[in-house]
C-alpha cells in the first residue's frame, strides 16, 4: 500500500471529444466522491467536446451533477492547453495558472481519445504516472479488428467477423454466406455500443454499414449470437493480474442487444446480476480467459472483459474495456465490491499500480552503453 506523510496529487481527467462524454462526467463524479480527501489532493481537468482542457475546482466542475440526462461540464476561462485545429498551434498553461507536480493521472475518458492510447501517450511524454493500460494495450484493445485478430492468434475464442474499410467492394451476399443472418455492424474503434446496428436483411445491412462508417473509417461485421448470456469479469493488476467474480447483464426485453440506449438512457434497459448464477467450473474458466485476454492484449492496471456464454457451454470473448465505467451503477466497481474490494480501496490499488509501473519504467536504460 501507498504510505506517505503528504497527500498524493491526483489529476482526474474527464469529459473529452467522445460520444461517451456524459458517461465520463458521471464516472468522474463518482471517483471524486470515493477518493479519500485525507490521502489525496485532487486536480480537476475537464476536457470539453471541442478538445479544450479546463482546470476546475471541486465546487463547480460539473453542472446538473445529480441528473445523468442533463449532466454537463462546467467550462471555465482557466484553460490548461489545447490544440487549435485551424492554426495547428498549441496554447500552453500560463505560469500563474500552474497547479504543481501531478503524482498520478486518472484518465476517466471513455471512448475515442481516452481509451485508444492517445491520452496515455501524452502522459508518457509528460512523465506522469497514470492509471490503466499503457499506449499499446489501450490502442490494440480499443480497435475491435486488431483485438479479434490477436485473440484468435492466441487461441482465445471470439465471435466470427469481417472487417470493412472505405473503398472495399462490399457484397452483402458474400458476407451473409460467411456470417449468416442476423449480423451486427459496428465501428472498429468506438465504445458503449455507439454506432452499432443489428442486421436482418440487405436493406438493413446497407443502412447499418453507412451508419457505422459515420463513427470510424474501419468497421466490422460480426456474427450475431442469439441465445446467450452476457457475462462480465473485472481484471486488476500489472504483472500478476487477478480476476473478480463474474456478473451478468440481463437486457430488457425491449432491447435486442446491450445498446447505448439500454446502457445509459433507458433506466430499466438492463439489470446487473452480481454474482452471476454460474457453476464454479464455468466461473473459473471465464476468470482464466479474462486474465489471458488481459495479458494477450498487453493490458495493465485494469480492464473489464465481456463474454458471451452459449447454451452449449461455449465461452466467447465479446470485447475488452480498458477504461470501464466508474459510475455508482457500473459493473467494474460493483464486481470488485462483491469480490471484497470496496470502491475506495479499489482506487487506492489502481493508484499503487500506476506508481509501481512508472517506477519500474524509470529504471529502464534509455542511453546506449556498449557491453
Amino acid at each position: 500500500m501507498i504510505k506517505s506523510n503528504k497527500k498524493l496529487k491526483i489529476a482526474l481527467v474527464f469529459g473529452g471529444k467522445s460520444v461517451e462524454h456524459e458517461v465520463s462526467l458521471q464516472s468522474a463524479k463518482n471517483v471524486f466522491d470515493a477518493l479519500d480527501k485525507d490521502k489525496y489532493e485532487i486536480v480537476f481537468i475537464g476536457i470539453d467536446k471541442q478538445g479544450i482542457w479546463h482546470l476546475k475546482d471541486q465546487n463547480n466542475f460539473l453542472l446538473n451533477s445529480s441528473n445523468p440526462k442533463l449532466i454537463k461540464l462546467n467550462k471555465s476561462d482557466l484553460t490548461t492547453s489545447r490544440i487549435n485545429k485551424n492554426e495547428q498551434g498549441l496554447a500552453v498553461l500560463q505560469a500563474e495558472q500552474k497547479r504543481g507536480k501531478i503524482d498520478v493521472a486518472f484518465p476517466i475518458l471513455h471512448g475515442s481519445y481516452g481509451e485508444d492510447g492517445t491520452i496515455q501517450g501524452f502522459f508518457k511524454l509528460a512523465g506522469i504516472p497514470f492509471i490503466g493500460p499503457s499506449v499499446l494495450g489501450s490502442s490494440v484493445s480499443f480497435d475491435k479488428d486488431v483485438t479479434k485478430r490477436l485473440l484468435t492468434e492466441a487461441g482465445i475464442p471470439n465471435t466470427e467477423f469481417v472487417t470493412l474499410r472505405p473503398g472495399d467492394k462490399i457484397s452483402f451476399l458474400k458476407i451473409k454466406k460467411v456470417l449468416d443472418l442476423p449480423m451486427i455492424a459496428k465501428p472498429a474503434n468506438s465504445g458503449s455500443s455507439v454506432g452499432i446496428s443489428k442486421i436482418k436483411n440487405e436493406k438493413e445491412f446497407n443502412e447499418a454499414v453507412k451508419y457505422a462508417f459515420k463513427f470510424d473509417s474501419k468497421i466490422i461485421i460480426e456474427k450475431f449470437i442469439g441465445e446467450k448470456r452476457e457475462i462480465e469479469c473485472a481484471v486488476l493488476g500489472n504483472e500478476n493480474p487477478m480476476a473478480s467474480i463474474c456478473g451478468e447483464v440481463i437486457t430488457n426485453k425491449h432491447h435486442s442487444f446491450y445498446s447505448y440506449e439500454a446502457k445509459y438512457i433507458d433506466e430499466k434497459g438492463a439489470d446487473l446480476e452480481i454474482p452471476a448464477k454460474l457453476s464454479k467450473s464455468i466461473q473459473v474458466k471465464i476468470q482464466k480467459l479474462a486474465i489471458k485476454t488481459f495479458q494477450t492484449l498487453e493490458c495493465e492496471g485494469l480492464s473489464r472483459v465481456d463474454f458471451f456464454l452459449l447454451k452449449n457451454g461455449k465461452i466467447l470473448v465479446n470485447e475488452i474495456n480498458t477504461i470501464p465505467g466508474f459510475t455508482n451503477i457500473s459493473m467494474y466497481p460493483q464486481l470488485w465490491a462483491k469480490s471484497g474490494i470496496s470502491y475506495g480501496k479499489l482506487i487506492d490499488k489502481l493508484v499503487e499500480l500506476a506508481i509501481d509501473r512508472f517506477k519500474k519504467e524509470q529504471k529502464l536504460q534509455t542511453t546506449y552503453i556498449s557491453k
